[in-house]
């Protein structure tokens, strides 16, 4: 077996191929993510994949081409101009583009290019297989590779795959709007470990894969059928010493003295950015023209350095921006201009590095603006480039960025007026402010640099991958079922702690229809008259039906998931006297009105808690309703204290603080049994498996993982184990 690697995958490799003479030659790129990972993909056997940014129609150039990349740890995938066309230019950037950034107007949604983006996932599927191991790592990255993560799981189902979304993730009314909504999620969610940049894009993901696929979740966890899925804010930063020095690096000084003396002695502001419709130039600009008419001071003294780097040029959206911004400058220019002093300073092309170090010097203010943006470096590295630790950032709170540089003037760039008091304010503020702010964000972009993003990313991805082996049960075997009943009858103290429905009873659609069989009442009336043996029910019935079903033999019944307990032959007592008044009243309207809107929903009122059940439902209406009662519940009394139980066609509200775990361990403590045995098959059992300690038999009922140790079948099963012990 080879050793494992770790496989970096992006739609575009970090090299540029050039044609010299006969030759090609091979540049790396300078971009930030490239820099990050260079350390990881050229290490033994690392690589990285991807398509090498062009089209190579012969055999034998791409097998020169492959050759290589080969010796610069990278593989490509070849795609064809019209798999650029359809899969790239199409759906990757009329489609999900512009629904990732809010742009809803410009939402292309050809099926032909949905087509071409499935089948270039699994071209890039079939070739990542080539070279993996069921040990290796995978790291995917961003939006063209969606449907990737999931491709890669049907293949290799224990691997560990990560992926980083670098766009916003669109709140879920607004990704709903795709028609391919849930493929794009399953693809998604065939990674353990998803990281974005903000929080906002985290919660919007977690809402989507609840809302649309069914998936339950609890914080930043969901559980799937054989994995717990993980997703976290993970904000990229930039090299910052690479930008730091690059400030001070004897070209871009030089190239900063010779630009001074071209522009003029005006005083200069900055706005640098891909031609794109999310960064909100047209905006700016219209701001800068009402900034020299609102404070005519600043004419002769100001100047706009407009950088926009080209991009997606055959697009007819980015054709049109390219026009309005052309003649927004004209327009200004002609209006404001001089002789002697040109207002905009417009340039539509990239730059060389050290140029970047000589903006990032000479401009006073940076003004980052853009209507929607997942991070945005460029105001990380002008941050990370001021030298003197002077100058000011004008930044958009619609950037993940804002949510780290809370220093700069954050500001709405949809508001013009507060955009151009901005520009006025930065331009106005005194140097020991600017240090004062420039010194708290050069600080926290130094801290949180590339290098550290790629760190936690894959300590956060190993974390993932341990909490995911700790929750894979082993199937209770004949052996281990022996080895359970070996240890039972030798045993002088034993513990059993058994969850009701689903798990000594099959669900029924009439919850009152699960009473107990004369079987049942046999064989748990026989475990509980041994001496050795206590035997609990723990379960989230009402106190009252499990006393009835239960009570006339002398088995330990705990009721409302630990509200209220029975021990054998005695009365019930209330464990918690949580306030229902308030509470009650808020939650079961907003149940009631779930019920009034779904045909076959009930609300079951408890002690201290309000259940809403949906077995009886119609199946697809019933699951979409269910996820926006869970979310509704969550948004607003989450906060206040209280859980929501996602179980078995039922949806339970609660207050903190009561749980099956909870009762779990106050009957282990007392007991001081040299056995255990829990039974349990839903989210709300998992508590009792994580509170009972590892030497317990702690076992799930059903499918899917848990914290359980083993697993088993069903209820029929459950039944058999209990028959079994019962002589013993």
């Amino acid at each position: 077996m080879p050793a494992p690697k770790t496989i970096i995958v992006s739609n575009r490799l970090p090299v540029r191929i050039e044609k010299d003479g006969d030759s090609l030659t091979y540049k790396p790129s300078e971009g930030g993510l490239a820099t990050a990972l260079g350390s990881i993909y050229k290490d033994g056997d690392n690589i990285w994949v991807g398509w090498p940014g062009a089209s190579f129609e012969s055999d034998a150039l791409k097998a020169e081409v492959t050759e290589g990349l080969k010796k610069e740890s990278m593989r490509p995938v070849f795609l064809t101009d019209d798999e650029l066309d359809k899969f790239y230019l199409g759906f990757c950037n009329q489609t999900l583009w512009p629904a990732f950034h809010y742009f809803l107007q410009y939402i292309d949604y050809t099926q032909e290019n949905w087509e071409s983006y499935v089948a270039v996932n699994q071209k890039f599927a079939e070739a990542i297989a080539e070279y993996t191991n069921e040990g290796d790592t995978l790291w995917v990255h961003d939006y063209q590779l969606l449907l990737l993560p999931a491709m890669l799981r049907k293949k290799f189902p224990k691997i560990s795959i990560g992926f980083f979304q670098h766009i916003p993730f669109p709140s879920y009314e607004v990704f709903r709007i795709l028609p391919w909504r849930r493929e794009l999620l399953e693809g998604m969610l065939g990674a353990d470990y998803l990281g974005f940049h903000t929080y906002d894009d985290m919660r919007h993901f977690l809402s989507s894969a609840h809302r649309l696929a069914g998936y339950p979740y609890s914080g930043n966890q969901i559980q799937l059928e054989d994995r717990t899925v993980v997703a976290d804010p993970l904000p990229m930063g930039i090299d910052y010493d690479k930008y730091a020095d690059n400030a001070v690096h004897p070209e871009s000084i030089e190239r900063e003295e010779r630009y001074r003396k071209s522009l003029g002695p005006q005083r200069l502001m900055l706005s640098m950015d891909r031609l794109d419709y999310s960064k909100g130039i047209p905006r700016r600009l219209q701001a800068f023209d009402e900034l020299l008419e609102r404070y005519p001071e600043y004419r002769e003294k100001v100047s706009l350095l407009l950088i926009v780097v080209p991009s997606r040029d055959q697009v007819p959206n980015y054709q049109a921006l390219k026009e309005q911004v052309d003649e927004l400058v004209g327009k200004i220019n002609s209006k404001y201009g001089r002789m002697s002093w040109v207002p905009i300073h417009y340039f539509y092309r990239s730059y060389p590095f050290t140029a970047l170090g000589a903006f990032y010097r000479m401009c006073d203010v940076a003004v980052i603006t853009p209507v929607r943006d997942g991070m945005n470096l460029v105001c990380k590295e002008y941050v990370a480039s001021r030298e003197k630790q002077d100058g000011v950032l004008i930044l958009s709170e619609m950037a993940g960025a804002a949510k780290e540089l809370s220093d700069a003037i954050l500001v709405n760039p949809t508001d013009e007026n507060q955009v151009v008091e901005a520009m006025h304010r930065a331009l106005q503020m005194p140097v020991e402010e600017q240090k004062q702010h420039m010194a708290t964000m050069q600080a926290t972009v130094r801290k949180y640099n590339i290098f550290s993003w790629v760190e936690l990313f894959f300590e956060n991805l190993e974390r993932v991958k341990r909490l995911q082996v700790s929750m894979r049960t082993v199937a209770l075997s004949a052996e281990k079922r022996s080895e359970l009943v070996n240890s039972f009858q030798s045993a002088k103290k034993r513990l059993l702690l058994l969850d009701y429905d689903g798990t000594l009873v099959n669900f029924h659609n009439d919850p009152q229809a699960c009473a107990p069989d004369e079987a049942l009442l046999k064989d748990l009336s026989a475990l509980a008259k041994h001496p050795k043996n206590e035997v609990v029910v723990i379960s989230g019935r009402k106190h009252e039906t499990l006393g009835k079903w239960l009570g006339s033999i002398p088995v330990h019944l705990v009721a409302e998931h630990g509200v209220w307990s029975r021990e054998a032959g005695k009365g019930w007592e209330k464990n918690i006297d949580a306030d229902a008044e308030g509470w009650h009243a808020e939650a079961g309207e907003i149940m009631n009105f779930y019920v009034d809107r779904t045909p076959g929903t009930f609300v079951e009122t408890k002690s201290n808690s309000l259940v809403w059940h949906y077995r009886k439902a119609e199946k697809g209406l019933g699951e979409m309703r269910k996820s926006e009662l869970t979310s509704q519940l969550k948004h607003m009394l989450g906060e206040r204290g209280f859980q929501v139980l996602d179980g078995d066609h039922v949806i339970e509200l609660k207050p903190e603080g009561i749980n099956k775990g909870r009762s779990a361990k106050l009957w282990q403590d007392a007991a001081n049994a040299e056995f255990t045995l829990c039974l349990g098959d839903d989210t709300t059992d998992e508590d009792m498996f994580k509170s009972l300690p590892k030497t317990a038999f702690t076992v799930k009922v059903g499918p899917g993982t848990s914290h359980a140790r083993f697993g088993i079948d069903g209820v029929k099963d459950v039944r058999d184990l209990l028959s079994l012990l019962v002589d013993k």
